[in-house]
């Protein structure tokens, strides 16, 4: 019966509706006494019908204000219903959803929750915190706990959850009760796009981490982690949206996380946490309406990730370092770009959002990171887009962010706590680049706080400047500055001036002047001028630790008006690069300027470097300063030229070899052995890399030359030259190199008409001959083999040179002839025989260099007789056991040698038209059949002629040509040149491995009539591709 009286009611109540005045129809009026009725007919009854009907009735009255409008006629009608029957009927109403919760009938639980849900949007405060002591949460997530996340059940419990968490007390308690049935949920919601409980579910979960951090386990953060990591995947990547409020209540969720206590880092944690920020910054980027408050939660999210560090965790462990690279690399790859393109769109809230993201970052100086990241923005012309916000957002919380930041920014990039003097007075500075130089042209003196100002100013233009960040014309620039220097002369020069500012002070006029070179435009004060290089020359300043644009460096040494203090600057250099402290910095990437920089320079016309270099070295030489002063800056000069060898022609047109010689003849280190070590191995790259027509100071090379000469006689006597005599004939090769183009001639004479030395050379050369087959083990790596090396080396370029520097003074032939050993002059000498007994016993470097003079001696003796029509005064015996020697090696390992010992054998061969009967011999040797037909089968075998194969037989193809230019040569020449040969070379030659011995010895072969038709027409396709 009574089922069927609240049915009744229900429909009576669901056709009553409010009058236009909102005045309660008359049945609304018994609301208090209703609400009791059917309250406790609902905690009475155990029918599910009952119930199902009374929570409906209960929850239309709710819906339409019932509860609500009961308290107010209660409070309206004489006293029918007091404070005490508001809070009974809220007891009443507690307890009488117990037993319908609990029910096993799903559809009773939902109504329940629906008839609470109403009850809480319409009730204040004080009943829902009652609705909370009296348990109805725990009983709620019991619910879920057993729902298998099914729905609508959840979504019900969910709704009143979420209501029930704004009571003030004891939610919380049974929220860390209840907390691990909600893990489940939020996995299933959050992969349903837009679901009604999502933010509800979202929000439970962050109420229960921020308000109990110990809540989470570790393995419910792991879940937690990965399920809002997919969130943030998904919703960057458009597969499911994510409104504001969800988006912002996901990030507050991880940050929670990461204070709590349970969170372990591990690799899998750290992935997703990069995954995670990355997707969260880069849909906040993509949303074309930009959220202010969605973006600052997602950047207060990338704030908290690269500043978490548990203490457990060291600052250098390998995921926190992944984790903050990951970081900065959004900042550089994603925020940077998009901040820089979009700042004239964005909400001043986003942009003080990601300048404050930045400054974060940029505070953590200790870490790695900041520099890089300071390096990234600077590169990003980070000063012009600074002023750039503070013109478009011109308020006092811009302009507090953007001077904090480039303080510390100037911090990190000029290092101990630099960027101090902008923090100081940000609050003062204006925020135009304009004013800025107005504020640096005004007289300062007697006014700290104006000088603190323009300390500030100089800071910001030189850091920027050095970068490439102009922040105002070059004229306006200029202009500044020297209405600063003069304004300030007399504290200038009367005062003693901060080492930092001077640096700035040079680096920005020599930047600004350097421009006004460039643009003739540009006037500037020769009196401004003046006052700074009289400050340069009088005043103590170290350009070796400071950091400068290279393009102000290259101005300065330019100026000759300060070539002083520019040579102490180099001294200064020498020295901090001989100690292997920090050098002079230049702009970009922060290098060093070790030699790089200088080295250029020094390597240029248009600067004085080279000059300086030299002048100071007479002075250090003349004033007869510290050794080790010299030292480095020999050894300055030589590293120059080993990393621009053009530099050694500056530093011989400006007098290198006068200052050598002052050292050598004038100064008491030049019997020093490290000074002379130094300056040997600098005269040697001089020597190697200078270009001919800047030796023009013979004069002074002979002197040198002289002086080294006598330092090596000592060495000369007792046969076998110290490591300092090498260097010293390594020097005289160089000169006897050079001599061969006009140049250093009285300093080659002297080298190759020392009769001591020749002497020397020629006991090196008998001793190392003597040995027979042991000279084989006297290679490099011994004393005696390195020795013979350089004796040789210096034979033959005294070859060399004597052919250019005396011509016609020198008989080629004695050096075939072992019983004539008279010559019009005394030079070197080493004869052709000893040189075969050399190539054949000695070590392939012995080799090597013996086959080269022995080419040289060949070809100059050819080269008389076609001159002189000379006859051989050799025997055919002789010529034949040189030739022995060089046909066994014409197949050696080393192509040079063998190319060497054929094109010897070639010239040999060639000299047939002079001598018949000699030539005839030679032609009859099998020898030479032996080396053509090895040459011949190897390069016409199949699929045999590769590049390099060919390349191994060239020598040989020497010898034929040179066989097959004798007015008659062998008769098994057409033998070994039959036509499959012939073909068969053809067939392997391609475009890609023809040479220029293979063109020789096809036309020597036509020239022979050697060659059929379609054999010339198949060579001259091949010779067209």
């Amino acid at each position: 019966m009574r089922g069927e009286v609240l049915f009744v009611l229900y429909k009576l109540c669901a056709i009553i509706r409010k009058d236009d005045k909102g005045v309660p129809p008359s049945l609304l009026a018994y609301c208090p006494k209703l609400l009791h009725l059917l309250l406790e007919a609902l905690l009475k009854t155990h029918n599910d019908t009952v119930r199902f009907n009374c929570l409906a009735l209960l929850t239309l009255l709710a819906r339409q204000g019932c509860f609500e409008s009961a308290y107010t006629n209660g409070i309206s009608s004489s006293k029918s219903w007091d404070e005490e029957a508001d809070h009974l009927i809220n007891v009443l109403f507690a307890e009488s959803v117990k037993g319908p919760l609990l029910s096993s009938d799903t559809q009773i639980q939902i109504s329940t929750l629906h008839l609470i849900f109403h009850y809480l949007c319409c009730v204040s405060p004080e009943q829902i915190q009652l609705l909370v002591d009296e348990n109805i949460a725990d009983y709620v997530f019991e619910i879920i706990r057993l729902s298998e996340c099914k729905e609508p059940v959840v979504n019900s419990c969910l709704m009143v959850l979420n209501l029930l968490s704004t009571a003030e007390k004891g939610f919380t308690e049974r929220l860390v009760v209840g907390f691990s049935t909600l893990i489940p949920v939020l996995r299933y919601v959050a992969e349903v796009p837009f679901h009604p409980v999502q933010h509800q579910t979202l929000t439970l979960v962050w109420k229960g981490i921020s308000d109990s951090p110990g809540i989470v386990s570790v393995s419910q953060i792991e879940e937690l982690v990965i399920v809002l990591a997919r969130m943030f995947k998904w919703h960057n990547d458009g597969e499911m949206g994510l409104p504001a409020e969800t988006f912002i209540t996901a990030c507050s969720i991880f940050v929670a996380l990461l204070n709590s206590p349970s969170f372990i880092w591990t690799s899998n944690l750290v992935t997703s946490l990069q995954e995670t920020v990355t997707h969260a910054i880069v849909a906040c980027l993509n949303i074309s309406e930009k959220d202010p408050n969605q973006f600052l939660h997602a950047l207060y999210l990338l704030k908290e990730v690269y500043a978490c560090s548990p203490e457990e965790v060291p600052m250098n462990d390998s995921s926190i370092i992944e984790l903050r690279s990951c970081v900065v690399d959004i900042c550089k790859s994603h925020l940077l770009p998009w901040i820089l393109m979009a700042i004239n769109e964005v909400d001043e809230d986003i942009a003080l959002g990601i300048l404050e993201t930045f400054h974060f970052i940029l505070l953590q100086n200790s870490d790695v990171q900041a520099p890089q990241f300071a390096e990234i923005l600077v590169s990003s012309s980070w000063f012009s887009f600074s002023f750039g916000c503070l013109g478009l957002f011109p308020t006092e919380k811009m302009k507090w962010r953007v001077y904090l930041m480039l303080s510390s920014l100037v911090g990190i990039l000029l290092e101990n706590d630099a960027g101090q003097p902008i923090r100081e007075v940000a609050s003062n500075l204006p925020t135009d680049p304009i004013d800025l130089l107005l504020l640096l042209g005004q007289k300062s003196s007697k006014n700290t706080f104006l000088d603190s100002c323009q300390c500030a100013v100089l800071l910001i233009l030189y850091t920027s400047s050095l970068y490439d960040d102009r922040l105002a014309d070059e004229k306006s620039m200029l202009a500044s500055l020297e209405q600063y220097i003069l304004v300030n002369s007399s504290d200038l020069l009367c005062g003693i001036v901060d080492p930092l500012k001077m640096t700035q002070l040079i680096n920005l006029y020599g930047l600004s002047r350097a421009a006004a070179k460039m643009n003739h435009q540009i006037p500037y004060s020769p009196e401004a001028e003046r006052i700074l290089f009289h400050l340069l020359n009088e005043t103590e300043w170290d350009l070796p630790s400071s950091r400068i644009h290279l393009e102000s460096l290259e101005w300065l040494f330019q100026q000759e008006k300060i070539s002083k203090p520019l040579s102490n600057q180099i001294l200064k250099f020498c020295r901090s690069n001989s100690s292997n402290r920090t050098q002079i910095i230049v702009h970009g990437e922060n290098q060093i300027m070790n030699l790089q920089v200088i080295s250029e320079m020094a390597s240029s016309a248009d600067n004085h470097v080279a000059r300086l270099c030299v002048c100071l070295l007479i002075q250090l030489v003349e004033e007869e300063s510290q050794e080790h002063d010299i030292i480095s800056l020999v050894k300055l000069m030589a590293m120059i030229i080993n990393i621009f060898p053009s530099a050694s022609d500056q530093l011989c047109l400006h007098g290198i070899g006068h200052a050598i010689r002052t050292l050598y003849h004038n100064s008491s280190c030049g019997s020093s052995p490290q000074v002379s070590m130094a300056m040997t191995y600098l005269m040697f790259n001089i020597l190697q890399s200078v270009h001919p027509e800047a030796l023009c100071n013979d004069e002074a090379w002979l002197a040198v030359t002289v002086k080294l000469m006598g330092s090596l006689i000592p060495a000369q006597s007792v046969k076998c030259w110290p490591d300092e005599g090498l260097r010293v004939v390594a020097m005289f090769c160089l000169i006897l190199h050079q001599s061969t183009n006009k140049v250093l001639v009285e300093a080659s004479k002297t080298i190759f008409l020392s009769t001591s030395l020749a002497s020397t050379i020629n006991s090196m050369i008998q001793a190392a001959c003597s040995k027979g087959p042991s000279l084989l083990d006297c290679d490099e790596e011994t004393s005696t083999g390195e020795n013979l090396m350089f004796a040789l080396l210096l034979f033959y370029f005294s070859l060399r040179s004597i052919h250019t520097v005396v011509p016609g003074t020198v008989d080629w032939q004695n050096f075939l002839n072992p019983s004539n050993r008279m010559q019009p002059i005394s030079t070197v000498s080493i004869h052709c025989h000893d040189l075969c007994r050399l190539l054949h016993f000695g070590s392939p470097p012995v080799k090597l260099v013996a086959s080269y003079c022995l080419l040289e001696l060949i070809t100059r003796l050819s080269e008389q007789r076609n001159t002189r029509h000379e006859e051989l005064k050799s025997s055919v015996a002789y010529l034949t056991s040189i030739m022995v020697i060089l046909k066994g090696l014409v197949f050696y390992s080393d192509i040079r040698v063998s190319t060497n010992c054929s094109l010897c054998l070639s010239m040999i061969l060639g000299w047939e038209k002079l001598d018949m009967t000699g030539a005839r011999v030679i032609a009859k040797n099998t020898w030479w059949r032996l080396i053509v037909e090895e040459m011949a089968i190897s390069l016409a075998a199949p699929s045999l002629a590769s590049k390099s194969f060919i390349n191994h037989h060239k020598p040989a193809v020497h010898v034929a040509v040179a066989l097959l230019k004798l007015q008659k040569s062998p008769e098994w020449m057409r033998t070994v040149f039959d036509d499959p040969c012939i073909s068969g070379i053809i067939k392997n030659l391609e475009a890609s491995n023809i040479s220029s011995e293979m063109v020789l010895l096809f036309r020597e072969l036509l020239n022979s009539r050697f060659l059929k038709d379609e054999q010339i027409a198949c060579l001259n396709r091949i010779l067209q591709v």
